[in-house]
């Protein structure tokens, strides 16, 4: 663990939940579950940079895009814009980002749309994506299980995208320290926060990573290598 990660794991921010009940998990666990309804405003600062990554996924036409760990479903309206025949099916474990995910999609009529209540160890898609975004969720991106899980529901050759938030280089702590400060309610350990997308481009193909903010946001993308996607049968790889 990096100086600036083991500081982001003793930081608390002052009059959250987690300064009142303590624990990584419980931190976590107030600000996706007791804490969701807060959840847009709190991250509103960071729209702009989930359009920057939504956009990389181009969604369109047919596509079918899995939105892994949707939270109350902020990327939908971006994802669903210009499909055609073809839908976003998001999922996230935290029943209350899910009902607020469901009451978005509801009032905007939004009919190719689909939230599953599931982790990423868990989900299953009722049909083959094409496309897959991991937007602002690190822990998912640092388990090598939970990724197998979720691309093995992909086809071959699928285009994943992921990004989120990221430590700047090692020689800027105090900026560092912020970023941590931002990030720690909604993050359970600042593992790999320097490289977020180094486990997953372990089972890609042509990775293109693109960072922003002064380092402290990223982009990547490639294509899934097609010993991780679907099987030639076209089933769901169950792991």
């Amino acid at each position: 663990m990096t100086k600036a990660a083991d500081a982001a794991a003793k930081l608390v921010l002052p009059g959250s939940r987690a300064a009142l009940t303590g624990g990584r998990g419980q931190r976590t666990r107030a600000a996706y579950q007791e804490d969701a309804g807060l959840y847009d405003v709190r991250t509103r600062a960071f729209q702009n940079c989930r359009d920057r990554i939504v956009a990389v996924v181009d969604a369109h036409a047919d596509d079918v895009v899995l939105d892994v760990g949707c939270g109350t479903g902020l990327c939908f309206a971006a994802l669903r814009r210009n499909l055609a025949g073809g839908k976003v099916i998001g999922f996230d474990e935290s029943s209350a980002m899910v009902e607020l995910a469901r009451r978005r999609v509801a009032a905007s009529g939004w009919d190719n749309v689909e939230v599953l209540h599931a982790s990423a160890a868990t989900a299953e898609s009722p049909v083959l994506a094409d496309k897959a975004l991991f937007c602002a969720v690190h822990d998912i991106l640092q388990n090598p299980a939970d990724l197998a899980h979720v691309l093995g529901q992909l086809r071959p050759n699928a285009l994943v995208v992921a990004g989120g938030g990221k430590f700047a280089g090692a020689l800027n702590a105090a900026l560092n320290l912020q970023v941590a400060a931002l990030h720690r309610p909604y993050v359970r350990s600042f593992t790999g926060f320097a490289k977020p997308w180094q486990v997953l481009s372990g089972f890609l193909d042509d990775v293109v990573v693109t960072e922003f903010a002064w380092g402290t946001g990223f982009c990547a993308s490639g294509r899934l290598r097609p010993e991780w996607s679907a099987d030639r049968s076209g089933e769901v790889r169950r792991s």
